[in-house]
């Protein structure tokens, strides 16, 4: 028998979101429509491109993340934590935002941008030390972040939701660059510095190196530890610049809900795109494609005017379905038959 070739993972979640696509294709009216209003595209697609965006900036370190054989379950408290404080920035500085001088406004965007951004890595580099210098678990040391940095963010806040006015800043959240959603075009830079980090540089054999064997890789002269600590410090900079995204578009922050849960949507998505949990391998096709199944289902779901109690229900079974299709058992049992029939095929030429 004919050793057969093996299906590349990337197949079954674009097959999922192939699928997802045709359901609505038949049954959703009007799903690929796209107007162009302003000079910008509108449609239920691009709407698709703008929400993912966020998440899917979190998900492309979160691949490298789990790649070491860790995780980053702070992400969400992270995100929820830059919001507040660019909130608080536009809330300082807003009777000069407001004085009508356009350059007084650009340079403030600046502030509201670097602010929280440094906080995010500062943050992302806490977690980095307590798994690669104190040693402790990934799962523990970012499950403390997570913890606390929602009330650090309640706490800044003072418990209240901090609303604003401010074109500048809005323009990340809500603007469109050459007609397409301008959070999308971030989550795009963002997808290309990881791969000029890992592609230009040694970081990615690295990282697989380190997921794949840390006690191998340290003797081998690798630095573990930088490799661990650049790894959530990226991480802590995606979820910064998505709480920035996120506060941008809905013109305030509510430390208490924004980002809840949405390290699990960032961890799903890695997961669906083929990145194994224990590490050593890293899949960023495929987590781009996971993020787009999760948003695409979710706008699905909420256009087909399913009830809310259902929403997550329906999500989850999807999901479901996806990963057992993607589990070993299931693809060994998919590849072997491919090869019996391929191989009677041959016997019948």
């Amino acid at each position: 028998m004919q050793k057969g070739k093996q299906i590349p993972k990337i197949v079954w979640p674009l097959l999922a979101l192939i699928l997802i696509l045709l359901f609505n294709l038949i049954f959703t009216d009007n799903f690929f429509r796209i107007t162009i209003k302003d000079g910008h595209l509108f449609g239920s697609l691009i709407d698709i491109l703008r929400r993912c965006a966020p998440t899917m900036i979190m998900a492309i370190a979160m691949t490298y993340v789990i790649a070491t054989g860790g995780i980053d379950i702070s992400v969400g408290s992270v995100l929820a934590i830059s919001g507040s404080i660019a909130s608080l920035v536009v809330w300082g500085g807003s009777t000069n935002y407001l004085a009508g001088d356009d350059e007084a406004i650009y340079a403030a965007v600046g502030l509201i941008i670097l602010i929280p951004l440094l906080a995010s890595l500062a943050l992302g580099a806490f977690n980095g030390l307590m798994v690669s210098v104190v040693g402790l678990q990934p799962f523990i040391a970012t499950l403390i972040l997570m913890t606390a940095g929602r009330g650090i963010a309640q706490l800044l806040t003072g418990g209240k939701v901090l609303n604003f006015s401010h074109a500048g800043f809005e323009f990340v959240g809500r603007g469109y660059f050459l007609g397409i959603p301008f959070p999308f075009i971030l989550a795009m830079l963002v997808l290309l510095l990881g791969i000029a980090i890992t592609k230009l540089t040694p970081m990615g054999l690295y990282i697989q190196a380190v997921g794949g064997n840390r006690s191998a890789s340290h003797y081998s002269g690798i630095n573990t530890k930088f490799v661990i600590f650049f790894v959530y410090i990226f991480s802590g900079f995606a979820a910064g610049l998505a709480g920035l995204v996120m506060t941008a578009d809905i013109t305030g922050a509510d430390a208490g809900f924004m980002g809840l849960y949405m390290e699990l949507d960032a961890i799903l998505a890695v997961v669906i795109g083929g990145t194994p949990m224990e590490g050593g391998k890293y899949n960023l096709k495929g987590t781009v494609v996971g993020v787009l199944i999760i948003q695409t289902l979710t706008t699905t779901i909420l256009t087909r005017g399913v009830p809310p109690e259902y929403t997550t229900i329906v999500k989850a079974i999807v999901v479901l379905v996806v990963l057992i299709i993607q589990s070993r058992k299931v693809r060994e049992l998919i590849e072997h038959r491919s090869l019996i029939r391929a191989n009677k095929n041959a016997e019948a030429v």
